[in-house]
């Protein structure tokens, strides 16, 4: 087990989803340009609100939320943080295997941390959010990166999955319901990374922070509950289901064989206890926002507001000669794929600058997410209907012209 006092190289770490081209965007908005921002999942510059009783809730518990909480949070948030879990079907879950965080951001670091020695390996599906990639390569640890098929819904590929294991790898992350893709993964495909991941003693991270934004009647199914006697952690959150990204409120579980990850969690903790607590008032609200109706689920229903956005830029981003994409059963994302060829595309990065400089639309480039192909690239479908419909015009006009310069 690795916890800390290890130097850093900085040189292996991508997180361009912040990156040159955000940068680019800033400065043009500081010049007084106004952009159409396509790149970011926080809800609330969108018009989507935190439901009333959550604020409510919080503006009453503001005064006895002033100081510390235990380091793994308040006892109010991880019993309702377990009750989620054990609806969910996760097995062996109890108080001591939840842990608050300031989003669930904070905790993957956290875990990557405590896991990883020099060279030891992480299996992460291509895409990612990159922050997983960089967590592992930041705990001195290498990403080694499965491909999720776009040719099968995105489901990560099994066969290459199996070729990349080697006498360092320790872990397999999945990230389910997906960003960038949208994807939502079966139980039989959940099953067959549960059967490796048996057969090679791996621990299993699974972040699942969109979990309760499934949409066409599918469920999500937590890969942990498949697994009882494996290790497995499990990340969510209330960031996007009630739309409070700002207010940090993140989780992982411990669940399955924890025998097998006595050192480990011996780790977790202590790096919990380093960093005091997560955001106490912010947790005070987990049992209001957990319990009480679910108002995310009018959104992505037959008419509501995620759905039929999701609806629109799927069919308008199709209707675009040289453009396909997979439709997304879940999240707030769609990722579509690019006809290089047509367009002379040689650099994913250089087409996001050209659009944005042209059209002034800021999308996230497929290399973000660690995609090596320049083919890719991800639109965020939060925008209201007339702006997206606008927005996805305008990119359409992009290509019906676009030769990306040699």
């Amino acid at each position: 087990m690795r916890t800390f006092g290890k130097s850093h190289k900085l040189d292996n770490v991508l997180y361009d989803v912040r990156g040159p081209v955000a940068d680019e965007a800033a400065r043009m908005e500081a010049a007084g340009t106004h952009i159409l921002k396509l790149n970011i999942g926080n809800p609330a510059p969108f018009g989507f609100r935190t439901p009333d009783e959550v604020v409510y809730d919080m503006s009453r518990q503001l005064t006895e939320t002033e100081g510390y909480s235990p380091s793994k949070g308040l006892f109010s948030a991880r019993k309702a943080i377990m009750q989620y879990a054990q609806l969910k079907g996760l097995p062996n879950v109890t108080m001591n295997d939840i842990y608050t965080g300031n989003g669930v951001s904070e905790l993957i670091n956290l875990c990557m941390s405590a896991l990883l020695d020099d060279g030891d390996e992480v299996l992460v599906p291509s895409p990612d959010y990159p922050l997983w990639t960089a967590c592992v390569n930041l705990a001195g640890g290498t990403a080694v990166h499965y491909v999720c098929d776009e040719q099968a819904e995105w489901y990560p590929d099994i066969a290459d999955i199996k070729a990349k294991i080697t006498d360092r790898t320790k872990a397999i992350v999945i990230i389910n319901p997906n960003n960038p893709t949208g994807a939502l993964y079966p139980v039989e495909v959940l099953q067959q990374i549960v059967d490796i991941a048996r057969e090679h003693q791996l621990i299993v991270f699974s972040d699942e922070i969109y979990d309760r934004l499934v949409m066409d009647g599918l469920t999500h199914t937590s890969i942990a509950s498949m697994a009882p006697d494996l290790f497995c952690v499990t990340f969510s959150g209330l960031s996007k289901s009630h739309m409070i990204a700002g207010w940090r409120v993140g989780w992982m579980v411990l669940s399955g064989n924890k025998r097998l990850a006595r050192d480990y969690i011996e780790g977790l903790n202590m790096l919990a206890n380093m960093r005091m607590c997560s955001n106490v008032p912010a947790q005070s609200i987990v049992q209001t926002a957990l319990g009480g109706h679910q108002s995310v689920n009018d959104y992505i229903v037959p008419g509501g507001r995620v759905r039929e956005q999701r609806d629109l830029v799927y069919e308008m981003l199709n209707d675009i000669p040289g453009i396909t994409a997979v439709k997304p059963k879940a999240a707030f994302y769609i990722f579509p794929k690019i006809d290089v060829k047509r367009f002379n595309i040689h650099s994913d990065e250089q087409f996001a600058l050209d659009l944005l400089h042209e059209k002034h639309i800021l999308i996230s480039h497929g290399g973000a997410f660690n995609w090596h192909k320049p083919d890719h690239f991800r639109v965020v479908y939060l925008p209201r209907m007339g702006m997206l419909r606008e927005t996805i015009g305008e990119i359409g006009d992009f290509f019906s012209s676009y030769w990306q310069a040699d």
